[in-house]
């Protein structure tokens, strides 16, 4: 049988997506298939889409790094149909097709049940981004930072993974602090949960000294480069900086000096290969950490077709939150 899909293909040095239909015969290697309900668009999701680095690995692809369907037929042992299952990370998109298509075929391992308190379309809300926040939470809190011990700086507060992050540490009971270059939206921000809002122009310049005054007790940053050596500079002794994306860019001009004088800890979040009880143990805690009406008011929902209307402003920085694709729109 066939189905809805967008495909990617590379011609030359150009690359280009069309929705198509697809035969099932042709997805790759996998003991579960499912049927998909949602998928998204995330920063990587565009680098992917408009080439901008090599994210897929090989063509043509199938792209998007995430999904959430329920199980249409199962050879896991720990999977049966009917289940709702949502899959992030694990080469969607890169060397396996992902989950932009009404159906997808993957490894029983790479997949996690959705807990009972959240939907398919929630967990796509939520998505790879949110649960990318949620092992940002965790870090932080396996570092020891609790609420008492101040603020916690969240980079990129627009996008994704800052949006959710706010909204989940709100709910904890942490004073959080936005850093975003769009003041307009300072009203969201502070929806979610946000405390105060920063300029992220006051984190985003090169830095001479390797220290600051000492304002963060945590930081969840999104951004990288000069922003995240900024936020470490001004981290509290015995802080933590969990580092999840590269939205400024890869380097870190930084030195030793915050990690042995001050004891701080950089932790980093890798969301693609996390074994699956760390997966699990993120989406549980989502399951109870997460406002779902704040987490509602980041989404944007579209039809497959759309996302070719839309990537192209994510790396710009003109989406703000959630991006929800209902693939079967």
């Amino acid at each position: 049988m066939t189905f809805k899909a967008l495909l990617t293909r590379k011609d030359g040095d150009t690359v280009s997506t069309q929705v198509v239909d697809f035969e099932e015969a042709n997805l790759m290697e996998g003991d579960v298939l499912v049927q998909v309900e949602y998928s998204t668009l995330n920063y990587k999701d565009a680098l992917a889409l408009t080439n901008t680095r090599p994210v897929i690995q090989q063509f043509p692809l199938i792209p998007g790094i995430d999904f959430s369907g329920v199980v249409l037929e199962s050879g896991n042992p720990g999977f049966k149909a009917g289940d709702r299952v949502v899959l992030n990370g694990w080469h969607l998109s890169q060397t396996h097709h992902g989950g932009l298509a009404q159906r997808a075929r993957v490894r029983g391992e790479w997949l996690v049940k959705i807990p009972d308190t959240l939907s398919t379309r929630d967990a796509m809300a939520i998505g790879t981004a949110g649960y990318t926040a949620m092992l940002c939470v965790l870090a932080l809190e396996h570092a020891g930072v609790t609420p008492d011990k101040g603020d916690i700086l969240v980079t990129g507060a627009n996008g994704g993974v800052g949006s959710i992050a706010l909204a989940i540490l709100s709910k904890l009971g942490y004073r959080t602090v936005a850093a975003t270059g769009r003041p307009e939206h300072a009203d969201y921000l502070r929806a979610l949960g946000a405390a105060d809002i920063v300029d992220r122009k006051t984190l985003s310049e090169p830095r001479e000294a390797p220290l600051g005054k000492e304002r963060w007790a945590g930081v969840v940053d999104a951004v990288g480069s000069h922003t995240l050596a900024n936020a470490i500079a001004e981290t509290k002794y015995r802080g933590a900086v969990a580092a999840c994306g590269l939205a400024q860019g890869t380097d870190l001009p930084t030195t030793v000096l915050p990690f042995i004088l001050r004891n701080v800890t950089l932790a980093g979040i890798d969301s693609v290969n996390a074994p699956q009880h760390a997966r699990q143990e993120a989406w549980d805690r989502l399951g109870t950490d997460l406002d779902l009406d704040k987490l509602n008011s980041t989404v944007q929902l579209i039809g497959l077709a759309e996302v070719l209307d839309v990537y192209e402003d994510i790396i710009p920085g003109k989406v703000r939150g959630r991006i929800v694709v209902d693939v079967n729109a």
